[in-house]
């Protein structure tokens, strides 16, 4: 069973644990093992000078001499197997989290989150892989909590006070080092936020720059992330320097109580207070103290970078979803209706899909088109939506999503293609023939992309088809969308990157593919070419968000003086 998705930091926080805890614990008590075998060094040293040096007794030097052999063959192996540990639940959670994120972000409810398309990509990689380093924080801080504990132990054994002024130094230490950590907290979540920013808009500038550079705003576009970059530039220097100066405070502290350790330990010395092996002692486990206090002030700064990345997880992992579906299949035909529906541009429409017709819309207004496509592709919010909206005789929102999408497939105008082939990118999804692909891609005008390359339907297809000309990823998405030959089809200016001739081409092999479907299905075209709008069986024209008029794309022309202006060119 997956675990539950993490409503807050220290849910995900203690999920991370949980679910990696064999290797956790085993690191953690690997680890402490290594710091508790580093601590009995000096001890031991102690011991053997005020034992076999001191007396002179052989035997018992040997023996010491075994006893610090062994030592550090426990020191040695024990952190080599700890780390490893560690470092493997590090990376198993990273992973996990990146998978989690991914798949929140391909969940086809969608998400709320507020989080552009390249900082959804920031989250997935560095947030992920910074939030897992509670694992190494966590082990850091038993490891080197079991030092202290060693060490104070061993310097109470010799003198209490001064066992007793180390048991205090240190919790007051850290105590003070938590006022520097959160605001390296504040200083990572900025860092990582400007960063995410300016991920976001260099992907929105790749993604459009044929656009930028036809429309003459490369330039202005160079300003806008110079102006992001710089951004982010100044977030992370501020990040790093916070982090020098807290590295320095620690080390500096660190410093400080150990010359206070020392200077007080060789005063009782000198006091006749302690031997010269309880002082090479105490003066060896206060230098050794330093690096666990160092290592304390670091592991709050391992906590402050993951609690900074974990709420921005938080907050992709636990958004809202932008669509609520049911559970409930369509009731027989996969007929589409709207009945006086009316959201935000629209109002009051009135539209009837059914199978074996093609319905044309043509919306003079953009947001009506889009308004429609969402109604249709279930985005739409329940509570946004006065009227109902069907298909198969049950209201969308009541409809399971994989229901939904085998019986309506709403191909967009800015419809994406993926690094691969020609034949991965028409078949996705589907288990389709060789002859139903070509079949497609005639309907869709796109023969051409087959029969003018040696490679046919395997032709490489680069990211975001930058290898194809405007035109030909349009007719690519089109095909893929004949392809996938849903029962009702629903394109949105499926010609407008290609000339008048390929058009009309397009609008008779559209027609006549969907024709010979088996069952019988329906198609909706939201468009202004007269070529599509001339095969429909009706066409709807929305103007101002309303139905202004219907009938066949002849009536229209003859009658409404309105829509022939709109359409014909």
């Amino acid at each position: 069973m997956s675990a539950p998705t993490p409503v807050d930091v220290r849910a995900l926080a203690r999920r991370t644990l949980v679910r990696n805890r064999r290797d956790v614990v085993l690191g953690v008590i690997l680890l402490s093992l290594h710091q508790l075998a580093e601590a009995l060094v000096p001890v031991a040293i102690g011991l053997t000078i005020d034992r076999a040096v001191v007396t002179g007794d052989v035997g018992v030097l040997a023996l010491c001499v075994a006893g610090l052999l062994t030592l550090f063959t426990v020191l040695a192996f024990a952190y080599r197997a700890g780390a490893r540990f560690t470092l493997r639940a590090t990376e198993n959670e990273a992973h996990l989290l990146r998978v989690e994120a991914a798949r929140r972000a391909l969940d086809p409810r969608g998400e709320r989150s507020g989080l552009r398309t390249g900082e959804v990509l920031s989250v997935a990689t560095s947030d992920a892989e910074q939030a897992a380093l509670y694992v190494r924080a966590w082990a850091g801080l038993i490891a080197m909590t079991t030092a202290i504990v060693v060490t104070t132990v061993a310097l109470l054994t010799i003198d209490v006070p001064l066992g007793v002024g180390v048991l205090v130094g240190v919790p007051v230490m850290m105590l003070l080092l938590r006022v520097p950590a959160a605001h390296i907290t504040r200083r990572s979540e900025a860092k990582q936020a400007t960063a995410a920013g300016a991920t976001a808009l260099a992907t929105d500038l790749v993604g459009g720059l044929r656009v930028l550079m036809g429309m003459g705003a490369r330039e202005a576009a160079a300003v806008r992330y110079r102006a992001a970059s710089a951004r982010a530039l100044r977030a992370s220097v501020s990040a790093a320097a916070s982090n020098g100066v807290y590295r320095g405070v620690v080390s500096a502290a660190s410093l400080l109580f150990l010359a206070c350790v020392a200077a007080v330990s060789g005063w009782m010395a000198l006091q006749g207070r302690l031997s010269i092996g309880e002082l090479i002692t105490v003066v060896g486990l206060a230098q050794f103290l330093a690096e666990p206090v160092q290592g304390l002030g670091m592991v709050g700064q391992i906590f402050a970078t993951a609690r900074a990345s974990a709420r921005r997880l938080v907050r992709l992992l636990d958004a809202p979803d932008a669509v609520a579906p049911g559970d409930r299949a369509p009731e027989g035909d996969a007929v589409v209706e709207l009945a006086a529906v009316t959201y935000r541009t629209l109002r009051g429409v009135d539209l009837c899909l059914e199978p074996g017709r093609t319905v044309g819309v043509l919306a003079t207004d953009p947001r009506d088109a889009e308004a429609l496509l969402e109604l249709l592709s279930g985005r739409a919010a329940p509570t946004e939506v006065e009227g109902a909206v069907t298909v198969g005789g049950v209201l969308v929102h009541d409809l399971d999503l994989a229901a939904l999408r085998a019986a309506v497939l709403v191909e967009e105008h800015g419809a994406t293609l993926f690094e691969g082939t020609l034949r991965t990118n028409l078949a996705t999804g589907t288990d389709r023939d060789e002859a139903h692909l070509s079949a497609a891609l005639r309907a869709a005008g796109a023969q051409d992309l087959v029969t003018g390359h040696p490679d046919g339907l395997d032709r490489p297809i680069t990211d975001r088809a930058a290898n194809l000309s405007g035109g030909q990823r349009q007719r690519t998405a089109l095909a893929r969308a004949l392809a996938a030959d849903p029962p009702v089809l629903v394109l949105h200016d499926p010609t407008t990157a290609v000339d008048a001739v390929t058009e009309e081409a397009i609008a008779r092999g559209v027609s006549a593919l969907r024709a010979e479907r088996v069952p019988v299905g329906a198609t909706l075209v939201v468009t202004g070419s007269p070529a599509l709008l001339a095969r429909a069986d009706e066409v709807v024209v929305l103007i101002d968000g309303r139905v202004r008029g219907r009938g066949t794309h002849a009536e229209l022309v003859r009658d409404d003086p309105r829509y022939g202006e709109a359409v014909l060119r």
